[in-house]
């Protein structure tokens, strides 16, 4: 018999240590590994941080610098779903009130859902189980009902008057204005255009927007005009270049939109009494467009393409881009390339009532 590991003495020396030790043959082969170490909150932040997008880690960045300050040192599994709601109250309590506050509802839904992310990605490692994850068993707040609306063809046309009239770069408000209108982007959409965005030939630009979503919007050929010569008059060079820019050449940042709803606010008190922003914009055109043009339409021209949007109808009813760039005819009362001339003809069902 060889003298290798597995002969006949080296194996009864072997089964005889593990009887005195109490520990069958069995029982080694099916011993559970050890337990991963558990990070502790300002370890497995840094890590998520780097695995979110820009977009997430812009929202939740201030919430979870909020869970350092009090859990830094805590390891994920040690927090309960009682202390979650009591920290999303604090939030709540020390929030700065401002015009436009809700009582900290919003931050606190933002906390619990910060939370909820943190949580997702720990489960996903193996770091804690799903029913251990106090996130999911806390409800975020009840959502109010937005006070956004759209606005009146009055209101809008004194915004883009005293947008054309007032401030040190009226040319750039009012191509951000016209921008927003046409194309109901989000804030985000406008500031993320890029030169290689704009389609001259077929007048669409390409959006990127929340979700990490692309698509491509219609606008005037006026639109698209005035575009073009803003990033060659302002210094725009490679076509992957921001196209909306301060004169010195500089790309814009959400500030400027910011400062345009100040300056708007100062010359025109019911904005800023309303806290009217750039995305009431986007509610008026969707408004107008669902109207006149239906409900697919407006859903198509919104960018809204998962079923979650409307449920499962929604699929059935799917509207294209030429219809969009059939209701933005009407819109700006331009033709567009997409759009072939007799069915232009009977563009919409009449005039819209924007002043463009």
């Amino acid at each position: 018999m060889g003298t290798g590991f597995g002969g006949g003495d080296e194996l009864a020396a072997a089964r005889l240590l593990l009887a005195r030790l109490g520990v069958t043959p069995e029982q080694l082969v099916t011993a559970p590994s050890a337990p991963r170490a558990v990070p502790t909150f300002d370890e497995y932040i840094d890590r998520v941080s780097e695995a979110v997008t820009a977009g997430t880690g812009r929202v939740y960045g201030t919430y979870w610098n909020r869970v350092r300050e009090v859990w830094g040192s805590r390891r994920l599994n040690e927090p309960t779903p009682l202390e979650i709601r009591q920290l999303a109250e604090r939030m709540k309590d020390q929030l700065v009130v401002r015009r436009n506050s809700r009582g900290g509802r919003t931050a606190a839904e933002h906390l619990i859902s910060s939370l909820r992310c943190l949580f997702s990605y720990a489960e996903a490692d193996g770091l804690i189980t799903e029913s251990a994850n106090p996130a999911k068993r806390v409800p975020k707040p009840r959502r109010l009902a937005s006070t956004r609306r759209a606005l009146s063809e009055g209101q809008l046309s004194s915004i883009n008057e005293v947008a054309a009239s007032t401030g040190n770069d009226p040319e750039l408000d009012t191509l951000i204005l016209r921008l927003h209108i046409e194309t109901a982007c989000r804030r985000g959409g406008g500031l993320a255009l890029r030169r290689a965005d704009l389609d001259t030939e077929q007048c669409m630009v390409r959006l990127h927007e929340k979700g990490e979503t692309v698509r491509w919007q219609p606008v005037s050929p006026t639109l698209a005009g005035q575009l073009t010569q803003h990033f060659e008059d302002r210094g725009g060079g490679a076509p992957g270049d921001r196209l909306l820019r301060y004169r010195n050449g500089r790309p814009i940042t959400s500030r400027r939109h910011d400062h345009l709803w100040q300056r708007l606010g100062r010359h025109l008190p019911w904005v800023a009494t309303q806290q009217v922003s750039t995305h009431w914009l986007r509610h008026t055109t969707l408004t107008w467009v669902e109207r006149n043009f239906g409900y697919a339409v407006a859903r198509a021209f919104a960018g809204h393409n998962g079923r979650s949007d409307a449920g499962t109808t929604s699929t059935y009813v799917r509207a294209d881009v030429y219809e969009v760039a059939q209701a933005l005819m009407a819109l700006t009362n331009e033709p567009h390339p997409l759009v072939p001339s007799p069915t232009a003809r009977n563009a919409g069902p009449r005039r819209p009532n924007r002043s463009r």
